[in-house]
């Protein structure tokens, strides 16, 4: 029978993912019975259309939900459609705690469905290659993005930017959601490096506009082998960089460019490597036949622990920073050496005297 697919979170982002059903339906692989979202969908569907999800699991009864609401929202809807009987694919962040993970966890061992995670560069066949080529050996990590989001973007919905709406706290912040791939390949580099998990959070988070969380950040975090990370990104950058994951080594540098799926190992030069298994085919799969998944919500464990001690009520608000402003965006002059030169030295800007850094917030991470 062919898998009955509905999808939570229409609108925004919820867009790409009805493209991909709608390229799955085409292909006789899946049907897609029902759409849901607070606001009026559109484009307008020409299937079934709700405002409430529970009245969509009800309804519809689909076999498939996708979900692709806000972060803070996705904990209630993922339990509900598991009670439903529903597999998931459940966007990145998936949870926005470690207790909501475990209990995420719980629920899908008690109904026996299974949930991907929307991280979809772990699907890339140049992450496969980089993965592979990473050991012990390894001796520090990188991460490296420069993106810019202008005024629109923090006036897209009521939580864009902020920590609280209407006493709930929600998710946002360059590391945990728009950089978040950066953040999850550089821990899952760690993993396959053979470090363990990670046991120390440092970081420095900025911001250019009156919003609660960081449009740039420097996050060094030291896995159990004492391997250290250094996440550096922003979204107020200068020339864009897409998205760099660099291990080095005694025997050189490996460099993946995550979004671009390019690839240079030791010894080799930068290369385009063909090649991405999409998540929602890779769980369909999983389905029919059993296969592992690419990103279950368990491989998730280290990016929730980290997004919780980034996103406590007690951690510091990001730093106000001055920027040009040309327009709708805001550039902080300099960034761009300045994350080059945090990832090359593994320092943080305060380390590094820069006169506008702030002493970092150092957070133990949890043991489970």
């Amino acid at each position: 029978m062919t898998p009955r697919v509905a999808l939570v979170g229409a609108n925004g982002h919820g867009r790409w993912h009805r493209r991909r059903i709608a390229e799955l339906a085409a292909g006789g692989l899946v049907s897609l019975v029902a759409l849901a979202d607070v606001q009026p969908i559109d484009p307008e569907p020409d299937v079934a259309a709700f405002t409430d999800h529970r009245a969509l699991l009800a309804t519809a009864r689909p076999d498939v939900v996708v979900i692709c609401t806000p972060p803070h929202t996705h904990l209630p809807i993922a339990l509900d459609a598991l009670a439903a009987g529903c597999d998931l694919l459940l966007e990145k962040p998936p949870v926005t705690s470690s207790a909501a993970h475990e209990t995420l966890l719980a629920a899908l061992r008690s109904t026996g469905r299974s949930c991907q995670v929307g991280f979809q560069a772990l699907g890339s066949v140049a992450w496969q290659r980089f993965r592979d080529s990473l050991s012990p050996a390894v001796t520090g990590l990188s991460a490296v993005a420069s993106w810019q989001r202008d005024d629109a973007y923090y006036a897209r919905s009521p939580w864009a930017g902020r920590r609280i709406v209407g006493g709930r706290p929600v998710v946002d912040g360059a590391l945990v959601n728009p950089l978040a791939h950066a953040v999850m390949q550089a821990l899952a580099a760690g993993t396959a490096a053979g470090a363990g998990r990670p046991r120390q959070l440092e970081v420095e988070r900025y911001r250019v506009r009156p919003i609660d969380v960081e449009d740039t950040a420097f996050a060094r975090i030291t896995f159990e082998s004492g391997l250290p990370l250094m996440v550096a990104v922003t979204l107020a950058g200068e020339d864009f960089i897409a998205g760099e994951i660099e291990a080095r080594g005694p025997d050189g540098r490996a460099l993946l460019e995550y979004p671009t799926d390019r690839l240079a190992l030791p010894g080799a030069g930068l290369a385009d490597v063909p090649g991405r298994t999409d998540l929602l085919s890779d769980l369909l799969r999983h389905r029919a036949e059993g296969t592992p998944l690419l990103v279950p919500l368990e491989a998730t464990a280290d990016f929730t622990a980290v997004l919780e001690a980034l996103t406590l009520p007690e951690a510091p608000e990001p730093h106000l920073v001055e920027a040009k402003v040309e327009g709708a965006n805001r550039t902080i002059p300099g960034i761009n050496a300045l994350l080059r030169q945090a990832a090359e030295s593994l320092a943080l800007p305060s380390e590094l005297d820069v006169p506008w850094a702030v002493k970092p917030c150092r957070r133990r991470l949890p043991v489970t």
